[in-house]
C-alpha cells in the first residue's frame, strides 16, 4: 500500500510530492556531504573502473547493459571482471563466484552476470573490498561495477548512468518525495547516459538509446516442452519494474496473467504454481533462483539482450583509451 502510494507521488504527481519537499532537501543535502567527505579519502586501484549505475531507485535495465559491456570488452580482447553488491546473498565477502554458486550465495544479478559472461564475478557490500579483491586474485584489465554510483569510495575512470526512458525522473526530486537517491545535476558530471528506450528529453550530451531485445524463450529445465505453443500464460518477474516484462510478453503476442513480486524475491516454489495448465514465463533473473525446485515442466524464462547503437561503442572505446592505464 505504501510503496504504491509512494510510486504514485513519484511518478504522477509532483504537487503531492512537494509536501515532502523539506526531507528531500534534507537527504539532497545528506548525500552531499557524504559524497564530499568519501570522495577526499577516496582510495586508489591500479585497474581502470567502469561503473554503470543510476540515480533512480529501482529497476533501468542496467544489468542487461552491463553484461552487453562485458562482452564488448571481451570481444576487444580485453579481461574485465565484475564487483556487485551481491544483493540478497549471504556469504563470507569478498566472495567470488564459481560454478557451483547459488543465488543465496551471490545474489540474483551478479549470478546472471557470472553464468552469462564467463568472466571473474566478486561481491562484497563494500564495492572497493570487491575491486582489491580481484586486483590481488585476478588477470583482468578493466573492473566493472554493477551499480556502485553512489559508492564514493570506489575510484572510477568511466560513470555510465541508466535511465528508464519511459519512466524519466519521475518527478525530479530526491527520496522521500521522489525516487532519485541524488540529484538531477548529477547527471551532468558522469561520462554517458543510456535510456532504456526511446526518448525526446536530452538529458547529457553524450545519451544513447537502449533497447533491451527479447531472445528465444529456453526452458527453466530439461523437463520443459520445446517449443511452447500456448498464447496464453502466467507472468513472474521479481524486478524492479515488473510492468515492463509483461508488457514485452504482451508485444510479444502473449496473453499474459500477471504476478509481480519486489525486486530480489526470495522466491517459494509455490510461488510458480498455479490452478491451472498454462505455461509460466519469467525473467532470466528468477530463472537463477527458481531452477532447483520440482515440477517445473511447464515453465519457461525470457532473455534479454541490450541493443546499442555503434555510436555508444565508439564513445566507450574512445573512453578507455583516454585512461592511460588501459
Amino acid at each position: 500500500m505504501i510503496a504504491s502510494l509512494l510510486h504514485h507521488i513519484w511518478y504522477n504527481s509532483r504537487f503531492m510530492g512537494l509536501f515532502l519537499a523539506p526531507l528531500a532537501w534534507l537527504f539532497r543535502a545528506l548525500s552531499a556531504v557524504r559524497r564530499f567527505v568519501l570522495q577526499r579519502s577516496q582510495a586508489s586501484l591500479s585497474t581502470p573502473v567502469i561503473v554503470v549505475g543510476n540515480i533512480n531507485i529501482g529497476g533501468t535495465g542496467k544489468t542487461p547493459l552491463l553484461m552487453a559491456i562485458v562482452q564488448h570488452l571481451q570481444q576487444q580482447g580485453l579481461k574485465p571482471a565484475v564487483i556487485s553488491r551481491g544483493y540478497g546473498g549471504h556469504a563470507d565477502y569478498p566472495y567470488a563466484l564459481t560454478e557451483n554458486s547459488t543465488a543465496d550465495q551471490a545474489g540474483d544479478e551478479p549470478l546472471m552476470i557470472y553464468q552469462h559472461c564467463h568472466c571473474p564475478v566478486v561481491v562484497a557490500p563494500k564495492r572497493l573490498a570487491a575491486a582489491r579483491y580481484i586486483e590481488q586474485h585476478c588477470d583482468v584489465d578493466v573492473i566493472v561495477s554493477d551499480d556502485g554510483l553512489q559508492h564514493y569510495a570506489l575510484p572510477r575512470d568511466v560513470e555510465i548512468v541508466v535511465i528508464d526512458a519511459a519512466r524519466g525522473l519521475g518527478n525530479g526530486l530526491c527520496l522521500p518525495a521522489g525516487p532519485l537517491r541524488e540529484s538531477p545535476r548529477r547527471l551532468q558530471q558522469v561520462d554517458m547516459i543510456v535510456t532504456n528506450g526511446e526518448t525526446r528529453q536530452c538529458y547529457h550530451p553524450a545519451q544513447f538509446a537502449m533497447q533491451l531485445k527479447p531472445v528465444a524463450l529456453e526452458p527453466l529445465t530439461p523437463h520443459c516442452p520445446m517449443p511452447m505453443q500456448d498464447k496464453s500464460v502466467h507472468g513472474v518477474a521479481g524486478i524492479g519494474h515488473p510492468p515492463r516484462f509483461f508488457a514485452t510478453l504482451q508485444a510479444l503476442g502473449f496473453n499474459v496473467t500477471p504476478h509481480p513480486f519486489v525486486d530480489h524475491y526470495h522466491y517459494q516454489a509455490a510461488d510458480l504454481q498455479f490452478d491451472d495448465q498454462r505455461p509460466v514465463v519469467m525473467t532470466e533473473k528468477d530463472a537463477v533462483k527458481c531452477r532447483q525446485f520440482d515440477h517445473l515442466d511447464r515453465h519457461y524464462y525470457l532473455p534479454v539482450s541490450a541493443v546499442l547503437p555503434e555510436t555508444f561503442w565508439q564513445q566507450l572505446d574512445k573512453q578507455l583509451q583516454a585512461i592511460t592505464k588501459v
